[in-house]
């Protein structure tokens, strides 16, 4: 997904953008490490059949970033 897709299908709410703000601050996350998360997210959310990423879409993919450095 290139960067113009990734705005265009990885649309967030106000939740959603605030977990984000949070994380990237927590967990030092780069753009390149936020655009993971949001494919990420988008993935389970098509996945679940979801037509937009919820809270805890974003969670979920947030938990594997965790478990990268480990």
């Amino acid at each position: 997904m290139t960067p113009k897709e990734i705005r265009q299908y990885c649309i967030l709410d106000e939740t959603g953008s605030s977990l984000m703000k949070t994380a990237m601050r927590q967990l030092r996350l780069t753009a390149r490490g936020y655009h993971r998360v949001l494919k990420l997210a988008r993935t389970i959310a098509d996945l679940a059949g979801e037509p937009a990423i919820k809270t805890d879409h974003l969670a979920e993919a947030l938990q594997y970033r965790q478990n990268e450095g480990e």
